[in-house]
């Protein structure tokens, strides 16, 4: 890339730079005829669509190779070693590949169940066994391992079956002496009952099917233009949207951590792709989805040829005869046309393989509808060309040439190579700058966790007192959900089962009015100009809703300094902030305009009165917006010196963030507690009382404290963040429920009744958020709640 950017003519590049909407064909079609005279563009087309050069490709050699020394780990023990290496192999394996007269692929999965039977991961190691008898049938020692497996989870007649399979297709002579001594003893365990597993055994999770009737309908509005909303009110909690991606990828720092297709965590028994080495699995269902070749398809026969009873050979069939169903018009193989050479998804940028796999889909469709016409299909998403970096214009350009080069190498004619489809994928890769949604994972970083391996809540000083992350695993284009616009301050919230999008009401929505999601940070967690600079560089538009338009307690006090005055409660920004709350003192959210949008979200007087206490200057002197100015109260118009008081703050900076690093480090020593208590101390003194920095220490302190096992200690400072996060976020948000785990689960170490109520709270406000899907993304939830039953009444 960089080097195709050198090489571009001054002239052509400021045409670029300069482009609109309407003379987009012209500038594709002069970098287009620009690049066919340059012999680099032609080697990096070369390089993504030459087989030949092809990073992805099977190898059975190094396949071989990685199976020898994961046979040297086992031997040794090293069964995590031993995983890595045949899991590495799986990988690499041509499916069709033989080794020493047995399919390597099923031998590689027999290799696998065995370390998988070693590490107790059981039904691991069964769905392994599933793999190489689908392949593999006759394999006698896949139906003894699994027939072992079952054993170990008391599946007693589902074991002995397997044993009496692996014993009549067995060769040797000791060997089948073995397997009649397993089956002597598993016939003395077995007493005619037995808990079997489904037959498939693939990870195919059963999300609860909440019924959603709220009808949505695409309205446009006066500063956001097109939006969603219903045609009915909406009660909070209602579950409103439910939708699969129209094309998604995988982002690159999760390849080897996440299924490629359904984006949850991989298990230790991943499949991979069947034609190429990279995508992973976490199961034959999501290789199946994504396009990839069912196991035991086109492969020599090594079926079995002994003759069974007719009850034993159904059990055969039903084992062996893969059920997972194949892809579909909706589950595109999404990754095929990316194989023919380095395999695009290494090293181009997600937005780049999302908008040729959108492209793949919306030819596939639209031959199977017999028109071929608009390479851009059904979709019909915003755009924001014109408002573009242009260093992005000049990437965009640059990426659809290339994507449109590699896409006719895969699919021929339909992607004519000229101007104007050039400029269609400059205008969808525009529209995935400003529509694609990141496909987010809960992560607990606890230091401590709330469960121990029993699944009973840990002892005193193991109570949780860390933070949940939202990872970004992937990012897709909806074709609906895609259309619902943002606000800091929302009344959805979107969350994502597997790949599927879920948007549910966090607040009662009257009829009609829009209904707007967060794509980013919200009201409480950044000021409005770090928001509105972050949705400036990610989705080229500057923020109007109604947390960037007036005037909240939240903005005033995130990052803002104390009066001086010891009994003023003002407060003190610094020149940015001042800036911007200048922007907004003609909306004051004390005077909503009668014909608002957003009646949900009009601040009431409790809200009103917050900004009063802080900021009562301002009101009074409503039409003097000079009175917003930094380093003077808002509240009485003391001056505060801001130099000096910086200084103080990064000098306690430095014991708070060696607390932090003792924290993380587990190390954490009474001197860390005491410095860093001390400096808390000054950043009250310098500091708003609702500065969220405040807040952090306190939190930081809750967790150090709890670490070194002063629980009362813990719970005040837990408390002490909570409630500043409460006058920065609405009380029942998110962020409060996840600070209410932390507090409930040191709550219940102590055994204080109080935990009941913490615990009801989040309960509460994790169903505003998720609703009967709280318990699958929140597990500890049923634990915290089972805990509290327990307290005396």
């Amino acid at each position: 890339m960089e080097k195709l950017k050198s090489v571009v003519p001054k002239a052509l590049k400021r045409l670029i730079t300069e482009s609109r909407t309407d003379d987009l064909s012209s500038t594709c079609s002069s970098l287009l005829d620009f690049f066919l005279l340059l012999p680099q563009f032609h080697q990096i087309v070369r390089d993504l669509t030459d087989p030949e050069t092809a990073l992805c490709r099977k190898n059975k050699d190094a396949a071989l190779e990685s199976k020898l020394k994961g046979n040297e780990c086992f031997a040794k023990g090293d069964y995590p070693k031993a995983l890595n290496l045949y899991s590495q192999a799986v990988r690499i394996a041509p499916l069709d590949a033989d080794d020493m007269d047995k399919n390597l692929v099923a031998t590689l999965y027999v290799n696998r169940a065995s370390v998988l039977h070693k590490m107790g991961l059981l039904e691991e190691c069964l769905r392994d066994c599933n793999r190489a008898l689908v392949i593999y049938p006759s394999y006698a020692k896949a139906w003894y391992r699994r027939g072992k497996a079952n054993a170990s989870l008391e599946n007693y007649e589902d074991a002995v079956r397997d044993l009496n399979v692996s014993k009549n297709i067995e060769m040797s002579l000791g060997g089948k002496r073995q397997i009649e001594s397993e089956l002597k003893l598993l016939l003395n365990k077995f007493k005619g009952t037995s808990r079997s597993l489904d037959k498939a055994n693939e990870n195919n999770p059963a999300f609860l099917n909440e019924p959603h009737q709220i009808k949505l309908q695409c309205v446009s509005t006066p500063t956001k233009g097109r939006g969603m909303a219903s045609l009915t009110g909406i009660p909070q909690a209602s579950l409103i949207h439910i939708e699969e991606p129209y094309a998604a990828v995988i982002l690159k720092h999760c390849r080897d951590t996440h299924c490629h297709f359904c984006l949850n965590e991989l298990p230790a028994d991943t499949v991979p792709c069947s034609s190429c080495s990279i995508p992973l699995y976490c199961s034959q269902q999501c290789q199946i989805q994504a396009g990839g070749q069912k196991l035991g398809k086109s492969l020599k026969n090594y079926g079995i040829n002994e003759t069974f009873s007719g009850d034993l050979e159904k059990y055969i069939a039903d084992i062996t005869l893969s059920k997972v169903s194949g892809s579909n018009i909706e589950c595109i193989a999404e990754h095929r046309h990316e194989c023919q050479g380095v395999h695009w998804p290494a090293i181009l940028p997600p937005e780049i393989v999302l908008a040729g796999r959108v492209l793949v889909k919306s030819i596939q469709q639209q031959r199977h509808y017999k028109d071929v016409s608009n390479l851009m299909g059904t979709l019909d998403l915003s755009h924001n060309y014109l408002l573009l970096p242009p260093e992005n214009k000049l990437e965009f350009h640059i990426y659809s040439i290339i994507l449109l080069y590699c896409l006719q190498h895969s699919h021929g004619s339909e992607f004519p190579i000229n101007g104007v489809t050039v400029s269609q994928i400059v205008i969808l890769l525009s529209q995935i700058k400003v529509n694609s949604m990141a496909i987010v994972r809960m992560k607990f970083l606890d230091v401590y966790g709330p469960l121990t391996q029993s699944g009973k809540f840990s002892p005193a000083w193991n109570a949780l007192t860390s933070n949940v992350e939202q990872v970004r695993v992937g990012q897709a284009i909806y074709s609906a959900g895609s259309l619902f616009n943002h606000s800091c301050q929302p009344n959805i919230h979107a969350y994502f089962l597997s790949r599927t999008l879920y948007i549910r009401s966090t607040v009662f929505v009257a009829a009609g009015y829009p209904l707007e999601l967060s794509y980013g940070p919200q009201v409480g967690q950044w000021d409005c100009k770090d928001r509105q600079q972050f949705l400036e560089d990610q989705y080229s538009f500057r923020c109007q809703c109604s947390g960037c338009s007036k005037m909240n307690l939240s903005d005033l006090v995130l990052n803002a300094f104390r009066c001086v005055k010891p009994n003023c409660f003002g407060v003190v920004l610094d020149s940015c902030v001042a800036m911007y709350e200048k922007k907004k003192i003609n909306h004051l959210l004390g005077f909503p305009p009668a014909c608002s949008l957003e009646p949900h979200m009009q601040v009431d007087k409790l809200k009103n009165d917050d900004i009063s206490k802080v900021a009562r200057h301002v009101f009074e002197k409503i039409s003097h917006t000079h009175q917003i100015e930094p380093g003077y109260c808002l509240n009485c118009g003391s001056y505060h010196d801001l130099e000096a008081s910086r200084a103080t703050v990064n000098e306690a900076g430095i014991y708070i963030k060696r607390l932090h690093n003792a924290i993380v480090s587990n190390e954490v020593r009474s001197n860390n507690l005491s410095d860093a208590v001390r400096s808390l101390d000054l950043l009250k003194s310098k500091l708003h009382a609702y500065n969220k920095k405040i807040a952090e220490v306190e939190d930081n302190l809750a967790q150090a404290f709890c670490m070194v096992g002063e629980l009362q200690a813990a719970m005040d400072h837990c408390k002490a963040s909570i409630e500043i996060l409460e006058k920065l976020y609405d009380p029942n948000h998110i962020v409060i429920g996840n600070e209410l785990v932390k507090l409930s689960s040191i709550q219940l170490s102590l055994g204080e009744c109080t935990a009941k109520e913490s615990i009801n709270r989040v309960g509460a406000i994790f169903s505003r958020y998720y609703g009967s899907h709280a318990d699958i993304i929140f597990p500890y939830l049923q634990s915290l709640q089972r805990e509290a039953s327990k307290l005396p009444q």
